[in-house]
């Protein structure tokens, strides 16, 4: 539990240090982009309840239950998890991210003519761009404003729809992780993961970002590349490599995802996939460069937008270990407790090795001073691969650990008010 310990001393070292020091690090909760608002109320106790059953129940389908059913158990489980948490406030719970003018719906339901959007793009990601995009859509490829598109085309347009329809794509994530799991490794390993990924903290900005369905995009990516790997498929290959690089194109900091892709081919120890998954990567950046936006041209202007603003006022020194404080709060001490044995274990533990990889993509966003603050939804594609690493824990710590997570997940959604 030592390790514990230095996760939450850094956390206080987080909310203390700006104090000290009479620095302003641009959040107004440090290290959250949170506000500390109370809201005990009648919605908590449902949200409570669901978390205590969870805790009881995902144990037991893990070790029990079919395979089917776990699968099945570890979408349902997350859905219910998440919904619980964001209908603590009602349906603002999850309606209030999107309403913002700042976030992708916004932009998306003035979208006329697509293929104009793309050939402009490039053009009003500036600030003194006239008509320049809001924050969120000029922060990120034109993939995350198009899936945004889609849903409006479809006639989703009520704030409070769209983010069921997120929760119910993340919530996929889960599904995604244990068959990588169960494809690298052994079902047994997969089981047991299964309440990790359920209840980590995470699920508090699972339902209401847009990182959170890339998030499932990017695991059911790295799900098709282990497929193609170990039984040397090429339509899976394919597919991985559409959708990793789609990813590519509904997040910058996703071409970090490399780092794991080569990770699962390294367990699977087969390269024989990445041939076919480069093609399908090739053929989403080929229509998006024929569609008139290039990535590659996008990039520099994008860190020019970023650092003309907020992000010029949030001090490196801070934030590149204040980042990863603020991403404690989506994992829990519950994955700190968890660190040394999954070090010890890394050379032959699936889950370990791929955990490891995620947190060197994430050590080196951190560096990179491309995130800074505001991880706890930047990383959530990166999170759910370290989130079950309680799991290699005795079993003995499994029960308290899970509820320490519940715990958690309740405190932060009903005292702070997360920008997300």
């Amino acid at each position: 539990m030592l390790s514990a310990g230095v996760g939450l001393l850094l956390v206080a070292a987080s909310m203390i240090v700006p104090q000290v020091i009479d620095e302003d690090v641009r959040v107004h909760w440090p290290p959250l982009h949170a506000d500390w608002d109370p809201r005990l109320g009648i919605l908590t106790l449902p949200a409570t309840v669901v978390g205590l059953v969870l805790v009881l129940v995902l144990p037991w389908v893990a070790r029990a239950a079919p395979w089917g059913a776990v699968l099945g158990t570890g979408f349902v489980g997350s859905w219910a998890w998440i919904m619980a948490l964001a209908m603590t406030e009602g349906t603002d719970g999850l309606a209030r991210v999107f309403e913002r003018r700042q976030e992708y719906v916004y932009d998306a339901q003035s979208i006329g003519s697509i293929h104009t959007m793309l050939q402009t793009f490039v053009d009003r990601i500036p600030y003194t761009a006239p008509e320049n995009w809001h924050v969120h859509v000029a922060g990120h490829p034109p993939g995350a404003l198009l899936y945004f598109v889609g849903l409006d085309r479809l006639g989703i347009t009520d704030p409070f729809w769209i983010g069921v329809v997120c929760v119910t794509i993340a919530s996929t994530a889960a599904v995604a992780v244990m068959v990588t799991l169960r494809t690298l490794g052994t079902e047994r390993l997969a089981r047991s993961a299964l309440p990790w990924l359920v209840l980590a903290p995470s699920a508090v900005w699972m339902g209401v970002t847009g990182d959170a369905v890339f998030t499932a995009v990017a695991a059911w990516g790295l799900a098709l590349l282990a497929v193609a790997a170990v039984h040397r498929r090429v339509l899976p290959a394919i597919g991985a490599g559409l959708l990793l690089g789609s990813c590519v194109y509904l997040s910058y900091g996703l071409v970090l995802l490399a780092i794991l892709a080569v990770a699962v081919l390294a367990v699977a120890r087969s390269w024989r996939p990445l041939p076919w998954a480069l093609g399908g990567a090739a053929v989403v950046a080929a229509l998006f460069t024929a569609g008139g936006y290039a990535w590659w041209e996008a990039y520099p202007v994008l860190r020019e937008r970023y650092y003309d603003g907020i992000a010029s006022e949030r001090a490196y020194a801070y934030w590149v270990w204040g980042d990863v404080a603020a991403w404690t709060f989506s994992v829990g001490l519950a994955v700190w407790a968890a660190f040394p044995r999954a070090a010890r274990l890394l050379r032959t533990n699936v889950l370990a090795q791929l955990a490891g990889a995620a947190l060197l993509t994430i050590a080196l966003a951190c560096l990179s001073g491309m995130s800074k603050a505001e991880v706890e939804r930047i990383f959530l594609p990166f999170t759910i691969w370290v989130v079950a690493l309680p799991a290699l824990l005795p079993e003995r710590w499994h029960r308290p650990l899970l509820l320490s997570q519940v715990v958690l997940a309740l405190c932060v959604q009903q005292l702070l008010l997360t920008r997300w």
